[in-house]
């Protein structure tokens, strides 16, 4: 994506059935993290003592890793070729973040890496699958 390519989306952007899929993906990951995870699961799972797998740790790095993506595409992407690379290049964003905690005064949590890598491999297959499905649609109904 050039800087033209950037600046004619924001200068042009209007919402979009493929956006408002992407913002409610974004939404709806945010709110079952803030709903359900932090408010229940990460409550229940440290009171209980209960090894999850280090889920409850990493809750709020999936599940903000799923809105930066999907919000990152709702903005500036029109179609599946740029949602895919800016699914990637959100992925690495949160990534390079995380590792930029040092310089923050933060211990780099190589579980919140991983549950970014692991996200990011789930966005992929979500985003892939809604928008492929959606595609073949458009092309036997024109």
């Amino acid at each position: 994506m050039t800087l033209h390519e950037f600046k004619s989306e924001l200068t042009n952007w209007k919402l979009t059935r493929y956006k408002a899929i992407n913002f409610a993906l974004g939404i709806s990951a945010l709110l079952i993290y803030e709903f359900i995870g932090r408010r229940v699961y990460r409550p229940y799972i440290y009171s209980n003592k209960i090894n999850d797998f280090h889920i409850a740790d990493t809750l709020g790095n999936t599940f903000g890793t799923l809105p930066t993506i999907f919000f990152l595409i709702a903005i500036l992407s029109n179609d599946t070729i740029k949602g895919n690379y800016l699914l990637k290049l959100g992925t690495f964003s949160v990534i390079v973040f995380e590792l930029a905690h040092p310089l923050l005064g933060k211990p780099i949590d190589i579980w919140d890496i991983i549950a970014t890598i692991i996200t990011g491999f789930i966005s992929y297959l979500i985003y892939n699958s809604i928008f492929k499905a959606a595609a073949k649609v458009n092309k036997t109904n024109p």
